[in-house]
């Protein structure tokens, strides 16, 4: 048996229940771009774990990993993901690039990835949720739909006392919003209690970054989760069902 062959057989398999990884808002914006055919433009912004930290390649980010899903699902639309991670970023950061990394690529949709550097550091997340408010105004006013990304359930992660209420902001905040968010901490929290999978099978050496195999799959958990979340809107968006394709989430 190949070295490769050997890899693939010992993988885990990439599965969470529907509930865990669905997305609670519709996209209508990529119901009405997937119905016309249109181009769809979907911006990826976060720190070192939307940059690809972990992985062995930036096609194995996870952004570039769900390009490659999402393509899959709709062969006949032309779809871009464009990476615009930064290591070592927090909130504020990112805000101050979406003039000039967000906003001029005119997205459909934007996935900000939140949240870990401002636990991992120990700082106040008192001011969170008035930092994600104006983030996902400022997208919404340029046209994106907005889904954020909640932190990673890694050893140094969910050490820091913060991590729990973190992550509890950030849904609060996507609430208020009107956002959904993917609940990437619920996900790996579910391999790693439900399916005993140990954190090495998931994450980088440092046991803060995911690799190959969890970007992989979370990037086809979110390919499905949005297909979803398109197919849902069709009756808001007044398209009808039939125009979009059959699209499966993850069991």
């Amino acid at each position: 048996m190949t070295s490769a062959v050997a890899q693939a057989a010992e993988a885990p398999a990439c599965t969470v229940p529907t509930y865990v990884s669905r997305l609670d808002q519709p996209l209508r914006r990529i119901a009405q771009r997937i119905a016309a055919g249109a181009p769809i433009t979907i911006v990826a912004i976060g720190s070192s774990s939307t940059a690809g930290a972990g992985a062995s390649s930036s096609a194995a980010s996870y952004p570039g990993r769900l390009e490659v899903e999402l393509k899959e699902r709709f062969p006949h639309l032309a779809i871009r993901v464009l990476n615009r991670g930064v290591s070592g970023e927090e909130m504020r950061d990112m805000l101050a690039r979406f003039d000039k990394a967000v906003l001029p690529e005119q997205p459909d949709l934007v996935l900000w990835q939140l949240g870990t550097n401002s636990v991992l550091r120990h700082h106040s997340i008192d001011g969170s949720p008035a930092l994600i408010h104006e983030g996902i105004e400022r997208l919404k006013s340029g046209g994106a739909e907005v889904v954020l990304i909640d932190p990673q359930f890694a050893p140094k992660v969910i050490a820091e006392p913060d991590a729990p209420r973190m992550v509890d902001l950030i849904a609060a905040a996507a609430k208020a919003d009107n956002v959904s968010v993917f609940h990437r901490y619920d996900v790996m929290h579910y391999w790693n209690e439900a399916q005993q999978l140990p954190f090495e099978s998931f994450l980088s050496p440092d046991g803060v970054h995911m690799n190959d195999w969890s970007y992989a799959c979370v990037a086809r958990l979110l390919a499905g989760a949005i297909g979803d979340a398109a197919t849902r809107a069709t009756a808001v968006a007044g398209v009808p069902r039939t125009a979009l394709p059959h699209t499966n989430t993850v069991p």
